[in-house]
């Protein structure tokens, strides 16, 4: 399938001489990343939620670069947004001079910049770059070479909010105005920096927060179709990408991109789908990306027209692109040949490259040793979302050593996930210390017996905004007494030892292989095993005690598990045009459990 973007459709001028990104990971495990991989094409995801933990990597980072950088104390009026702003624009300077440098170089076996064609997939720029080494000393190997610096392009230094960390401020009582929030805040810092990148919104619609991005101009076409911020949505569903464009088309906003990510094939937070797979979702979107595509232009050119702003000349484009769970060359291929997929996202295991991400010795070694079995769907989320956790990283050892100890919980120090105000005045996080002590104390007395499972349903929760960085922390030396928490997705336990960026790049393109292939499901029938698991852990319980919308719930996401499993069988020859045994062979052993799960819960 040709992939090239038509002919009559608005380029997005984003880098696109690698079919893959690097998601974000955590808080603070692609909080540098940038600036280790943008200067070879690849685009790479940094978080906004911690901008205490931004502004110390800015500071170790300045320091590095001989830059001066006066820190932006907290009492500032502006603190989160100017953290963010700040660093966003040292990101970029520092890439760029990085390119600038690149560019200049010779091309030697060991030089970066013949590194950064070696990156390359086979391209027609690939080819070129081959044919010049093949070419004898000469002008016209020469012009080559200046063919090829010319064509050098930085990866985007793309940035994350999860729109559902968005919690409100106040000063003495008084609320503080609503666009002092979290995300809203961080939102304009990097709408203020000077980055020509994208924002991707992840965990589903904030009005608000939507609201705010369409006052500003940089979320706005100019008059050849360029969008300085664009905006990508990370979805893990048809409906809900459809329902969030169709919001933001109304005000006057483009989405450049959906990224499709598996509901729970997937690190960090997860997010049930009800049992639809990624098969069924992507052919929904392949079938009707160009209807979707029209109707949100059709909106945006009337909210444009309304508000003065020219509209292109022709519609801008639309990429779609996949990510969790991705393991080899093959599915990275099939995604983009059978699905039409512009690019695939590769997150986890590149968390075994330290060159790409900030992962401190120890984590790497416990990463490294793990048992398939420590990698595990957990309930310590405070914000009550199912949440991939390492049973041994030193986070989690010290919440069940606090928990022994008769002091269950965290300082709470910074606070991003301060929602709930059940049993305070002012909204606490769940895996205070304050809350914690509280909830346990109303459970011992509130007349129902008062089990280890009661209690651990209150302690489980941990401190992840703040431990989530810790790892970064760690790796520069800026902070040795954090505890650092881990959030791998399920697909790490098949690549078992140390790598770097160039060896997870060969890998991604087919050129060596990392994992032993054979003894690793197909990532459909993985996504599919994990799925029946929610099934099972997450959701039978109720459903077996007879709670009736419990059993409603549990019977419609079996039912369209089922579905998944019959459209795999009719596409699978699409899928998996050679050795489809095994997959079949996978396909009627996940439905056999289904099924015998199913039929314990009906009956």
């Amino acid at each position: 399938m040709n992939n090239e973007q038509p002919s009559n459709l608005a380029p997005n001028r984003i880098c696109t001489v690698h079919r893959f990104h690097i998601p974000v990971m955590g808080t603070g495990f692609t909080i540098d990343t940038p600036l280790k991989v943008a200067r070879y094409g690849i685009s790479s995801v940094v978080s906004l939620v911690d901008d205490v933990l931004i502004e110390k990597i800015h500071l170790h980072h300045a320091r590095i670069e001989g830059e001066s950088h006066e820190a932006i104390d907290r009492e500032h009026p502006d603190a989160r947004a100017q953290r963010i702003t700040s660093y966003l624009n040292f990101l970029g300077r520092t890439v760029q001079r990085q390119i600038i440098a690149m560019k200049a170089l010779p091309f030697t076996q060991e030089s970066e910049i013949t590194r950064y064609f070696e990156l390359l997939p086979d391209s027609e720029l690939k080819h070129i770059f081959q044919e010049m080494l093949e070419t004898p000393e000469s002008d016209a190997k020469e012009r080559m070479q200046g063919i090829l610096r010319e064509k050098i392009e930085a990866g985007s230094i793309d940035v994350n909010i999860m729109t559902k960390l968005d919690a409100s401020h106040s000063k003495n009582g008084v609320p503080a105005a609503p666009e002092s929030s979290d995300a809203l805040s961080a939102l304009r810092g990097y709408a203020k920096s000077d980055l020509d990148s994208a924002i991707i919104f992840s965990a589903g619609l904030n009005p608000r927060l939507f609201a705010y991005a369409s006052e500003f101009l940089d979320f706005h076409p100019n008059a050849e179709g360029h969008i300085k911020k664009r905006i990508i949505l990370k979805v893990s569903d048809y409906r809900s990408a459809s329902i969030q464009g169709r919001y933001l088309a109304k005000r006057g906003l483009w989405v450049s991109e959906f990224r499709i990510e598996s509901g729970l094939n997937c690190g960090g937070h997860a997010f049930a789908t009800g049992g639809q797979l990624m098969g069924p979702i992507l052919e929904e979107f392949k079938q009707k990306r160009q209807e979707l595509s029209e109707s949100l232009w059709k909106t945006c050119q009337e909210v444009w027209k309304n508000k003065g702003i020219t509209v292109p000349e022709v519609p801008l484009n639309i990429r779609v692109t996949a990510q969790g769970g991705i393991g080899t060359s093959a599915e990275h291929n099939m995604l983009i040949a059978c699905y039409g997929v512009d690019a695939t996202g590769w997150a986890s295991p590149f968390l075994l490259a330290p060159d790409v991400t900030a992962v401190n010795d120890d984590v790497l070694q416990r990463l490294l040793t793990a048992k398939p079995s420590d990698f595990y769907l957990s309930d310590n989320s405070p914000i009550g979302i199912p949440f991939w956790n390492l049973r041994n990283s030193p986070s989690e050892e010290v919440r069940l050593k606090r928990v022994e100890e008769g002091r269950p919980g965290t300082s709470c120090p910074k606070g991003y996930l301060r929602f709930n105000q059940t049993l305070t005045e002012s909204p606490v996080c769940l895996a205070s210390r304050e809350y914690q002590k509280l909830k346990l104390s109303a459970a011992r007395n509130n007349g129902v017996e008062f089990t280890k499972d009661v209690e651990d349903g209150i302690t489980t929760k941990a401190c992840i905004c703040h431990e989530l960085g810790g790892s970064a922390l760690q790796k520069y030396g800026i902070d040795s007494k954090i505890n650092a928490a881990i959030c791998p997705g399920p697909n790490i336990v098949y690549f078992r030892r140390l790598t770097n960026l160039k060896e997870m790049v060969d890998h991604i393109y087919g050129r060596i292989s990392l994992i032993d292939e054979n003894s690793r499901p197909h990532m459909f029938i993985q996504e599919l095993r994990i799925n029946i698991e929610y099934l099972k852990n997450w959701l039978s319980p109720d459903a077996s005690n007879g709670i009736q919308s419990a059993i409603k719930t549990f019977r419609e996401f079996a039912d369209t598990l089922f579905e998944g499993i019959r459209y795999y069988r009719e596409k699978m020859d699409d899928i998996l045009p050679l050795g489809s045994g095994t997959f079949q062979d996978w396909l009627n052993s996940m439905e056999v459990d289904l099924t015998n799960l199913f039929n314990e819960v009906k009956s």
